[in-house]
Formats: structure tokens, C-alpha cells, sequence
């Protein structure tokens, strides 16, 4: 977990499937849209449970992660071949969300940093070596609570693919060795409550990727914060 320890940022994708954007009734991007999540968020496998917080509406979005083995700076969208050779390896995510303290920021207009930025937000499977997955935008994400379906579908959804996201960011900010990009969710994210047992993989041609695997369960806060509307 050596690559994912030394980044810098965590650079997430939103509103990359268009099912996802209908189910939020959000806008479709006309351009890769982006935030950033906290290191601090940061849940490796076996490190314990997802806390949510007291009066968050806690909501699951599995995601791919990437791993950049070297900086990105104005990266041409149209160099594909630049983009992937900048991924060192890959993750997978869930990309934990307070849904009220988002629904308030958007409706306020004001930053998503609480929705995302908890302690624990952010559980992420082994690293991924890049040989494991021969093509990012073939596979299949797949998350279940207690067992039952909540989101698959296959990476070949996303509405800008990997050159273009790495592109737009890099065009912002540099990208680092080390740093994160989630590339966005699939339909189907939904609550979980303590006492949920998440569960997230990969598959390839219909095949579990065994380092991709992800089981967490969630568990209430102990802390003294309560979440109220700004």
C-alpha cells in the first residue's frame, strides 16, 4: 500500500454516468467535473469499520480508483497513451457521502468538503497491479449491503474516460506521484445504517479480481459531533 500511503491530493470524478447523474436529478457536466477528498479519509483494508457521523445521511459510491506513478501537468486529453502510462496501479473505492450535508451544500451553493471529508470516507481495497486490469474502461464495479445488489455496471459507461479526466486536472492543478483520482460512480448509490456490511469487487469478463475486494461494515459515531445545517 506503499503508493497509495505517499499521495498528496484525492481527486474525485463527480457526475461521470449518466444513470447516476438522472438519479440525483443533477446536471450533465460539459466538461469533467471535480473535488477533492481529504488523505485523512483514508480507510486501508483491515484498518476498521465506516463511522458515520451522528445525524449524516451516509451513502455508498464504489468507484475505480487510480494510482499516478509520476506527475501530470497540462496533459493533452488527446494522448491517451501519456494518461495511461501515468497510472501506476489501480484501487477500488467508496466514495463515503454525507447525503443531506451535500444536498445543502448544492442547494446553497456553498463547498461539499463535510459531505466528503469525514474520517473513514474513503475505504479502498489492495493496490491493484496495472497488469491486472489490461483495459480501465472494460470493467465491471459491482457493491452489495448485507448481500443484496445495489450498483453494477461496467466502467465502459463513463461519460469522459481516463485521458480527458487526467487532462482537465492536470490543466488545473499538477498531479503528483502517489495522488488519488476516483473516476466516478456508477446508478444505484443508496444509504447504509451501522450495522450494514458493505462489500465492493471488481470483475474482468465476469471474473472476481481477488485484490480488488472490499469488505467494511459501518458503525455509529462515539464523537461529540452532530451534523446541523449550516
Amino acid at each position: 500500500m506503499a503508493a497509495i500511503k505517499r499521495g498528496n491530493k484525492i481527486v474525485c470524478i463527480g457526475r461521470n454516468y449518466a444513470d447516476h447523474i438522472a438519479e440525483l436529478n443533477s446536471a450533465r457536466p460539459k466538461q469533467p467535473f471535480f473535488f477533492q477528498k481529504p488523505t485523512s479519509s483514508i480507510l486501508l483494508p483491515g484498518a476498521g469499520p465506516v463511522i458515520r457521523p451522528r445525524g449524516v445521511n451516509l451513502h455508498y459510491e464504489v468507484e475505480l480508483a487510480l494510482i499516478l506513478g509520476k506527475q501530470v501537468k497540462d496533459l493533452d486529453a488527446a494522448d491517451e497513451q501519456g494518461a495511461l502510462d501515468a497510472v501506476e496501479s489501480y484501487a477500488l473505492s467508496i466514495d463515503m457521502t454525507a447525503r443531506n450535508a451535500q444536498n445543502e451544500a448544492k442547494k446553497k451553493g456553498l463547498p461539499w468538503d463535510i459531505s466528503k471529508g469525514f474520517d473513514t470516507f474513503l475505504p479502498l481495497s489492495q493496490n491493484i497491479a496495472k497488469s491486472a486490469i489490461p483495459d480501465p474502461h472494460k470493467i465491471e464495479l459491482y457493491l452489495t449491503v448485507n448481500g443484496e445488489p445495489r450498483q453494477s455496471d461496467s466502467t465502459e459507461l463513463m461519460l469522459f474516460r481516463i485521458p480527458r479526466i487526467l487532462s482537465d486536472i492536470s490543466k488545473v492543478m499538477t498531479l503528483e506521484a502517489g495522488d488519488i483520482i476516483l473516476t466516478g460512480t456508477p446508478k444505484g448509490v443508496g444509504p447504509v445504517v451501522p450495522g450494514d456490511i458493505m462489500r465492493a469487487g471488481i470483475k474482468i469478463n465476469g471474473k472476481e479480481l481477488e485484490e480488488a475486494k472490499i469488505e467494511v461494515a459501518v458503525e455509529e459515531s462515539t464523537s461529540s459531533y452532530v451534523y446541523a445545517e449550516t
